[in-house]
């Protein structure tokens, strides 16, 4: 009577998995903007230490100050961050893990109906070999 079907179960279950997936993406995304926040507000420090302060200025590589790489490397992690928050996460979401998962459980049942059936082979070809021996004991 206060039960719940397995389908409304199965639902609330799906919708259940579907907030928290959108909950970790919001974070992600909440994470990136923070990053890309930082980088502005970092790269101008630094060119503010550089070139108004003169911290620093005497020191260069391959010819430019050291400020420009370090806002180099700081702007290549925070496209790397952006990949993976943007691409990746997006192609590779829940449902492609649950598609990917649903195809390894199709290849692992063929697998054991093969095996189930080489299996199945094996045993009748005994069966039928301890057949042929009683069969020819029983002649002699």
């Amino acid at each position: 009577m206060f039960t719940k079907s397995k389908k409304e179960s199965r639902n609330e279950a799906e919708q259940r998995e579907q907030y928290e997936y959108a909950r970790k993406r919001i974070i992600q995304k909440k994470g990136l903007l923070s990053h890309l926040i930082y980088f502005i507000v970092g790269a101008i420090l630094l060119v503010i230490i550089n070139l108004a302060l003169g911290i620093g200025k005497d020191i260069t590589f391959i010819g430019y100050d050291w400020f420009l790489w370090a806002i180099v490397v700081w702007g290549f992690l925070f496209l790397i961050h952006s990949f993976n928050v943007l691409v990746k996460n997006r192609f590779m979401s829940k449902e492609w893990e649950n598609q990917q998962l649903e195809k390894l459980k199709k290849l692992q049942e063929e697998k054991i109906s093969e095996l189930d059936k080489k299996v199945e082979k094996e045993v009748t070809q005994e069966l039928e070999a301890e057949k042929k021996t009683l069969d020819s004991e029983e002649k002699i």
